[in-house]
């Protein structure tokens, strides 16, 4: 999900990752499930992404 959406907001990883205060590599282990983030890290990923409610709630019940 945080790909697609990345993708679509025509950032870079190390954009998003500067913007959200990560580095670039915990953002790719993020983007293909290999690690875990903390609810305060996801959070401002879906504010810079600008993801909906409603697609937050269809990514969670997969």
């Amino acid at each position: 999900m945080i790909k697609q959406y990345r993708l679509a907001n025509n950032l870079s990883q190390e954009e998003l990752a500067e913007e959200i205060g990560i580095s670039w590599r915990q953002l790719q282990r993020l983007e293909y499930n290999e690690e875990n983030t903390r609810i305060s890290t996801f959070k401002k990923i879906v504010k810079a992404l600008d993801v909906s409610d409603e697609e937050i709630i269809k990514f969670i019940r997969k």
